[in-house]
Order: C-alpha cells, then structure tokens, then sequence
C-alpha cells in the first residue's frame, strides 16, 4: 500500500514495534487525525508490516452503532485470534455472551452471567491478560484498534488493564482516534496519557508537495504542481479527499473550473458525504447549515440556524476545518457546496433556508442576503418578510438583476399583504419583467395602470410603468401620468429624484416635449436646497445637453467621467446608456465602441437582456459610423436576438435602421428589403429614434434608384426635427442625406445650399459630419475648388476614423487628380480607397472602385506597380522600412540617413499618397522592402 507523507508516523511506529520484540518490552501509540486524515490506511499498513516480521495481531473497529455493547471491542479482538487449546479454555466464559449463566432456581430463570463489575472484575481482567500473555510467548503481540473512540467503556476498561502491564509484556497497543464535538471517555483518556510506555502521533494534512507526488504521477512537475494546488484549494489537503479528486474523471484538475455530473455522485461527492456521515449527526447539520448559507458566516448564525449552542457551533465548525470541508466559517469550494447539498432532501432545504432566512434577517444582514433564502424556503409568513423581500427587489434591479428581483416579488405577492403593498409588489413586477422581455411587461402593464387609477398615482407605480410606456411609443399618457406629481425641490428624497428621472426621460423621447427641454431641465437635474444624488439623472443630462449643446457644457468629457465613475458597478449598463448615446451623438463614436465593448464583456449584462440588447444596437451604430460594416452588422443582430424585434418596441427603429443600412452599403439590396419588411410600430416615427429609420431608409431608396421616394423620406426627417427644434447633425445629418439625393436628380444649387447651410459657422458639427459635407461639396464645385474641397475631406474623414467615407473621399480625389492631368498620385488614392473598402466591408463600393479603376491599372492587388506610386526612389526605400514596422532610427541606420531626413521623406510619402499614419500605408510596398535589404547587403 503506497502512503504519501505518512513515511515518518510509519518508521515511528515500526522502531516501537522493534523494541518491543528485542527487548521484550510492551508500548501503548495512539494515532489521531481527522476524519479522512489516513489513519485507517496508516493502520493496516503497519499491520502488513507485523504480521511480515512475525508478529500477533489482533484486530478491532470502534462504531457509533456498537458502543452501547460491552466489551464489544474486546469481543473482536478476541475472536479474530487463533488460540492454543489451554488458552482458548482459559478465554471460554471471558465474556459474559460466552460465560456460562449460574444454575436456574425453581420457578426463576436462569442466573444472572459474569460481568466487569463487583467480584468478578478482577478474574475476568486477570484472565484476559493471562490469555493475552500466552499468544505473546511466540512473538510480538498487537492490539490493534480503530476509531477508538466509538469503543464501548467496557472494553477500554480492559485495555487499560493491560496497558498498565505493558511494562513487561511484548504487546503493543496500537489505536487511532477522531475528533469529537464531546471528548470521549475522559477518563480513559486521562489515564492513557499519563501512562510511561505511550506515545501519540498526530496526522498533518499534505502538503503541496505531497499533493503534488499524489495527484501528480506520470506527469510533467509544472502540470503536477498546477494539479496539486488546485487539489490543495479544493480538499484542504485531505487524503481522502485528494485521492477521491483523483479518481473522480470528471475532475479537470488541469482547468481552473472542475466538471461535476449533473446528479453528483461521482467519486468525489461519495468521499465527501462519506466524511460527514463518519460524524456525529450534529457535525453534519453543521456543514448543511453552511452548505445552505452559502457564504462565509458567523458561528452565531449557525447557533439560531439550528438551535445549537455556542459551544458545539465552534467545535463542529473546527472538526469540519481539519477534515478538509471547510475554510473559516463557509465550505472549501462549491463542488463540497454542491455535494452537501445533492444529499438534502428538497424539504431539509427549504426548512434549513427558512431558519436561515430568520436568524440573517435578526442579526441585520442585507435584505439581498435574507431573501435569496426566502425565496429558495419558497416562505413570506412573518410581517418582516414582505418587505424584506420588496427592498431585495428594488436593490436587485438596480444591480441589473431583473431575474433575482421577480423571483423575490413572485415570493412577496404569494405572502398575506394589504392593499398598498399589493400596488407597490404590482409596480415592482412589472419594472423586473420590463428589463427581462419588455413583451412580458407589456402584459401586465393595463393591470398596474388599471390599479394607479383607480388607487391613485404612486411613485413606485410611476416610476415602473414611465418606461414601459415610453417603450411602447405611448409618450402622452407616460407625461400624464407624471403631470399627477409636483416637483418640490423641498423634496428631497430619493423618491423626487426618481420623478426627476422620469420627466427628464419623458422629455427625451417625447418629441412635443423636446423643445421645453431647455427650460425645464433645470426643474429636473438643477440643484435642491438639500439634493439627493442621482446618477441617473446625471447620466440622462449628458444625454440631453448632447441634443441641446452649450458652450460651457463639455459632453464628451463629462460622459466618460460618468462612465469611469460607474464601469465597475453591477448595474451600469442602463445607468451608462445615455452617456453614451450622448458621445455617438456628438462624434465620438470610436470612445463608444470602445466603451460599449468593456460593458457587453460585464458578467452581469447577461442577467438583463434588455440591456444587453440596448448596448448591442449603441455599439452597432457607432461602428457604422467607423465603417465597421461587418462588425456594425454582427451587432444589430445580435441586439434583435437579445430579444426579439417585437420586444423592442419603438426602439426597434434603431438597430433595424442600422441593418438597413450595413445592406445598403454593402450592395445587398435584398437583405435591406427585408429588414424593411420587418414590423413596425406607428408611433415609432414620433420619437428621435425614428429618424434613424428614416434616413436608413431613404438612403436604400437612393441606391435603389429610387431617388423620389428618398427625397420624401427624408424631408420628412427634416420637417419633424424642425417641428421638434432638435437639429443635430450628430442625431441625424438630414442635410447631407437630402443633398445627395438632390445630386441625384441633377439638383445641384439645392444640394449646395443644404450643405453650407451644414456646414455654416453657426452650427458646431463634428469630424465625420463635415469631412461628408466637404466630399459632396466638391461635387457642386469646379475643378480647382474641387481638390481642395476633396484633400481636405480626405483630412477630416482621417481624423473621423470612417473607413468608408474616407475610402469614398479618397476615390473622389483620385479622380479628380486624374482628370487634372495628374499621372502618379490618382492611382494610389484609388487603390488605398479600395482597400478601405473591402477592410470595412462595403462590398458595393469596392465594385464599383474596381470597374471605374481598372482603365488605370486597379489589378491584382499584390502586385507592384512599376511607377511606385509616385514616389522617389529615395521615398519609397524609406516608406517600404515603414511598411514593415520599424521606426525612425531604424530606418535611419538601415540606409545610412539622418532621423530628420527619414522624417522629410515620410512627410512627402504621407501626402502623396493621401494618408497620415504608417498604419495606412499600402501593403505591397512590403515589396520594395526586400529590395532595400538586398542593397544595403551589398553595400555591406
């Protein structure tokens, strides 16, 4: 039998043995561990071990179930030996089963047998050490017993006896014992351990190094040592434990996360449970308590779990920690949690949650933490419940928890509760199902509306049923609804700062209500005598000062100091979604991409899909509005699979009017026709979102060639946000949209005096915007005006960071130099044009660069052509050295140039070629590359 860090105990307990067979000398060795320490193993190994150097053993197992028997234990050791025919009849009648019962007297039964007490105690004691002597005579003798402390009193009553007399006997009395939550036979105990032939030896649990021997055998010693400390966190370093790991195949020691069958029962959940049923029962209720609990916890709370005392609690909890289950006050790991757990019944667990439930909630733990066990009790009987259970609810959906929060007021509407406690649970459920499936919301919305009119309007309704109907495109009644509260900045509690919320909401997707943003936004957001912090509130103004600019207001940096503030909080999505529609709507929609991308990475996004829908379709649009046509696509997708379109209510506008056009872009006019075909809401063209479809729409009319029906989509964008007063090109650029569609029917005086309208002084517009107005410009422009027009678009749109419109501005210039006479930059603008085109996936635009480039040599896109785009051979040795990546002094060195000289000729390959990073620079200089490495090796 193989032992793992049991070899010094073993050579201990073999040099005892050795000096009781040489010097005929007799010794008592007590082995103590915890349950699973490897005591057993560590006995039977040693047991081999006498019996292969000519030793007597005899064998015996304590049990919880026979310490009631007398001289049970003796009885075992005693029938397992093979005794000579003297002393088997000196052993006949030793036991009182085996002692023959005194004569029967007439008309009584039968006398009573021989026991340990009284005036036969010293025989039959005297006669068990003579029958133990004898077996001794041939060799060593060893009274070897397991678990002692389940042994009856009686036969440690024997023990004792001999162990007393040892002094001059060759017998060893070898035991192992576990701890108790009461000592065990104090008496017997006190003795033994002042007894001079004794010795105990205490079992340690592995170390990582022995860990690493055990699970780690045949493998390479850095998978070893990985394995050994993940075993380590998971068993405490029990034997038991670690070799059941082991054994287990669908234990993934290699992996930070171990497997587990979906009914448990595998090797490791047997060991476990085989741990706590060698306990006493009220150990075990111990580790179910904790198991239940789930988290770490005081010993107090398990003493009113289980109606325990003190005491036994810290005593239970220390015997558990040294058997490997357990770490502080919670157990090791959640494969422990879930094996504990598989063994209750659904009935144990409910009734442990409860009593868990209560004494949490008497000793002020939050209402999150008691309701997780009220709800899984499936019990609200106590009138401190309910309200627990509506605090948990409000707590949780602020955490973007909406699945947790309708668990706690499913359990609270179940309860006994008066009328307004009913409304308030009412409001709550359905602001929980909204962030879930807004359909689901939608159900239940008529009942809760049906309740505020008839109860009155209360702010838990209000604020429950504002959204869901702004979702529904029913702005009105949402405003009606709040028109029943005052405003009172003397109400400063957080109930008036959610009202605040909810009219700056209202009058962000009301479109009539638009235009008294201004002057009532300082009713909403502006400061109380006494204000009551509200970072919705923030959040929603940064929205509503991007819709409506002023010139002290920065959004952009006021949104990202929002977003830092709040990025790590679990429910951050809904709170950042107006930040960021904020910076998509003044320009920066590389920080939202940037931003949108580390909060659809939050664990917790998944438990709100509604969220989670919100940030997909944000992230969508602003990678749009990058040229991202692909990844722009990959999102709108998945935010109408997040829910479903008829969930989205008059949303919906936004991600199918971003997929409208990534199809359009891409020349799939098809796939466009059928996001078109999809259903929408009437009143989604009553809200700003709306105008996202629209201009999507018109924009596929457009390239349809339908340029009519384009025209009156987007003059009917222009006459809402005129009738809205919210003209903001970062919203929607109406303008440019409309003057392209006017070039198309040969309009260009109009189309010229939509785009200066765009672009004059007195509107702020962004890179993106103006770089798109500066291109379509050109086309109302002669010749010479044209260039400029073109090279500063192709500036402007650089800085934007759209790939697509650069690519379209980059094309224009390239013909436009071409037509000028212009024989080497046109063709490299066209190709970086084509380029961008097919890296941003817009498919439709790369055809045509081809079909009009190909006169001009627009092939085989690797191929080099011989003119080198226009450069110098000086600057397109210097250029090709960019291309591959080094820098500045690299170059240097490499051709034997100045670093100012290097700087020069970049700053020429840069404008010739119409680009202002080396990251843009055309792939397929890579080519000239080698040939500078090819001369500077023969310059070598």
């Amino acid at each position: 039998m193989v032992l793992v860090q049991r070899e010094e105990e073993f050579m201990q307990v073999r040099m005892t043995f050795d000096d009781c067979r040489g010097k005929r000398r007799g010794h008592a060795v007590l082995i103590s561990g915890a349950v699973g320490s490897g005591k057993t193993s560590l006995l039977e190994s040693l047991n081999e071990y006498f019996t292969e150097e000519g030793g007597r053993v005899l064998r015996a197992v304590g049990s919880q179930s026979e310490r009631d028997i007398p001289l049970g234990v003796i009885g075992q050791l005693l029938h397992g030996a093979s005794f000579p025919e003297k002393t088997r009849r000196l052993v006949e009648g030793l036991l009182p089963e085996h002692a023959p019962a005194a004569p029967a007297i007439r008309g009584q039964g039968a006398g009573p047998r021989p026991s340990l007490e009284g005036r036969h105690q010293a025989a039959v004691l005297h006669r068990l050490f003579t029958s133990l002597s004898e077996l001794a005579r041939s060799g060593p003798l060893v009274l070897a017993l397991d678990d002692v402390q389940h042994a009856d009193s009686a036969s440690l009553h024997c023990l004792l006896y001999v162990i007393r007399r040892l002094r001059h006997a060759p017998m060893m009395v070898l035991m192992t014992e576990a701890p108790m939550l009461r000592l065990p036979h104090p008496h017997f105990r006190a003795e033994l351990l002042s007894q001079p032939y004794f010795s105990r030896i205490a079992l340690q649990p592995l170390t990582r190094d022995s860990l690493t021997r055990l699970v780690g055998r045949s493998l390479d010693p850095s998978v070893a040592r990985k394995m050994a400390e993940r075993a380590r966190a998971i068993t405490g370093g029990s034997p038991l434990l670690a070799q059941a790991l082991v054994d287990d195949p669908l234990a993934q020691l290699t992996e930070p996360e171990y497997a587990t069958p979906p009914g448990g029962g595998g090797p490791f959940d047997q060991a476990v449970l085989g741990c706590l049923y060698r306990h006493e029962p009220e150990v075990r209720q111990v580790a179910q308590a904790l198991a239940v609990l789930g988290r770490k916890t005081s010993v107090d709370i398990l003493d009113q779990v289980l109606d325990i005392t003190h005491e036994s609690a810290v005593r239970a909890v220390h015997i558990l920690r040294i058997s490997g289950l357990v770490e502080g006050n919670e157990l090791r790991h959640p494969r422990i949690t879930r094996s504990v757990l598989g063994d209750l019944s659904a009935e144990s667990r409910r009734s442990l949650h409860s009593r868990a439930a209560e004494a949490l909630h008497n000793h002020g733990a939050e209402p999150t933490v008691v309701a997780d066990h009220l709800v899984a009790a499936d019990w609200a009987e106590d009138a401190w419940a309910v309200p627990v259970l509506q605090e948990a609810a409000a707590h949780a959906l602020s955490l973007g928890r909406p699945e947790f929060a309708g668990a706690c007021l499913r359990q609270a509407w179940r309860a006994e509760t008066d009328e307004s406690q009913r409304a308030d649970i009412k409001a709550l459920l359905v602001k929980a199902r909204w962030q879930v499936n807004p359909l689901s919301a939608e159900a239940h919305l008529p009942d809760l509306l049906d309740t505020i009119r008839q109860r009155g309007a209360s702010v838990p309704g209000a604020v429950a049923a504002v959204p869901s109907l702004l979702w529904q495109g029913r702005s009105g009644e949402a405003g009606h609804l709040l028109a029943q509260f005052e405003l009172d900045d003397e109400r400063d509690t957080a109930a008036a700062a959610e009202l605040r919320v909810m009219h700056m909401l209202v009058s962000l997707c009301r479109p009539e209500s638009l235009t008294d943003a201004h002057s009532t936004s300082d009713a909403y957001g502006g400061p109380a005598r006494n204000p009551v912090v509200s970072p919705h509130l923030e959040a929603l103004t940064v929205l509503h000062k991007a819709l409506f600019p002023t010139p002290d207001y920065d959004v952009v940096a006021r949104a990202e100091q929002i977003i830092r503030r709040h990025n790590s909080e679990v429910g951050a999505p809904g709170l950042l979604a107006g930040p960021l529609l904020g910076m998509l709507y003044v320009g920066r929609s590389d920080r939202v991409a940037a931003w949108t991308d580390t909060l659809l990475h939050h664990s917790t996004v998944r438990h709100a899909p509604i969220w989670q829908a919100i940030l997909e379709g944000i992230r969508a649009e602003a990678l749009l509005r990058l040229g991202d046509l692909r990844g722009s696509e990959q999102h709108a997708r998945s935010a109408l699979e997040s829910i479903t379109p008829q969930a989205w209510g008059v949303a919906v506008a936004g991600p199918l009017g971003t997929l409208i056009t990534c199809a359009t872009e891409a020349g799939r006019h098809h796939e466009a026709d059928t996001w078109l075909a999809y259903p929408t809401p009437a009143s989604m063209f009553q809200t700003p979102l709306g105008l996202h479809y629209l201009v999507a729409r018109g924009r596929y009319h457009l390239a349809a060639g339908r340029p009519h029906a384009a025209r009156d989509d987007l003059q009917q964008c222009a006459e809402l946000m005129e009738k809205w007063r919210l003209d903001l090109a970062g919203l929607v650029a109406w303008r440019l949209e409309l003057a392209q569609v006017h070039l198309a029917l040969d309009n260009r005086a109009e189309a010229a005096r939509l785009l200066h309208e765009e672009t004059s002084g007195e509107r702020r517009v962004d890179d993106r915007t103006r770089g798109r107005a500066l291109r379509l410009m050109s086309r109302t422009a002669v010749s010479d005006r044209k260039k400029r027009l073109l090279s500063e678009a192709v500036d402007v749109l650089q800085a934007s960071g759209d790939k697509v419109e650069l690519a379209r501005a980059l094309s224009d210039l390239g013909h436009a130099l071409h037509r000028s006479g212009d024989s080497g930059r046109p063709h490299m603008l066209i190709r970086r044009a084509y380029q961008l085109a097919l890296e941003s996936g817009a498919e439709s635009l790369a055809d045509r660069l081809m079909r009009s480039g190909s006169a001009e040599g627009l092939v085989a896109q690797q191929e080099v052509p011989q003119g080198g785009h226009g450069l110098s051979e000086a600057e397109l040795r210097v250029a090709a050295l960019a291309t591959l990546g080094d820098t500045n002094r690299q170059i240097s060195n490499k051709l034997f140039i100045t670093v100012s000289t290097v700087e020069q000729h970049l700053t020429r390959v840069y404008r010739k070629l119409g680009v202002k990073r080396r990251v843009d620079l055309p792939a397929e200089l890579v080519a000239y590359a080698e040939e500078t490495r090819d001369a500077s090796s023969e310059a070598v």
